[in-house]
């Protein structure tokens, strides 16, 4: 098991001109720069206890719980609103982030849609769209998932990444133990 390096990769990291929160549109799905003005459409999406069974926060569904989570989120400047085109309505929401045991790398996560975009192709577009945009910049993309998240696990795994390692890492509150997976811009271009 590794253990949480963070404090290593902020020394040693060099900047990269990556854009965090890009406009991006797909057939289905537009991602755009988490603001303010999302937060009730956001909480919405979130209120559904079952989206958040197989995460670390089983309780984010609750408006005490996730308005704190929406914050974080805000505040790290790298937060996406996932939009359904058709409905002109805001279904969930994902990040990128730098990993704290990879210097000079990225991960996208903090990931969820509603439920009735589950099972379908949204994930895999809203993964697309990001991963696509991460590869301009960066020749893999992690990915972190809590042991119980198997859903999410098996998600990631058919996008064609894989499982690398698990950590310790502190990716929120503190650190918690993260399956980690790693996406190669090769890999996503010859499945």
């Amino acid at each position: 098991m590794s253990t949480n390096q963070g404090s290593e990769c902020a020394q040693t990291m060099t900047q990269k001109d990556f854009n965090y929160q890009p406009f991006l549109s797909g057939r289905s799905l537009r991602l755009e720069p988490l603001t303010k003005g999302h937060f009730d459409e956001m909480l919405d999406a979130a209120s559904d206890p079952k989206i958040w069974e197989g995460h670390p926060s089983t309780d984010r569904f609750k408006r005490e719980v996730f308005e704190p989570y929406f914050a974080t989120l805000l505040a790290t400047g790298k937060a996406l609103a996932v939009i359904d085109i058709q409905q002109q309505k805001v279904i969930g929401g994902s990040s990128y982030y730098s990993p704290p045991d990879q210097c000079d790398s990225i991960a996208i996560g903090f990931t969820f849609l509603v439920r009735e975009h589950w099972g379908g192709g949204s994930n895999r577009e809203l993964k697309r769209l990001m991963v696509e945009h991460a590869f301009t910049l960066y020749d893999r993309v992690f990915f972190h998932i809590a042991p119980t998240n198997i859903r999410s696990q098996k998600a990631t795994m058919k996008l064609g990444a894989e499982h690398l390692y698990d950590a310790e890492l502190n990716l929120s509150n503190a650190p918690k133990l993260w399956k980690c997976y790693a996406l190669t811009r090769a890999r996503w271009q010859n499945p």
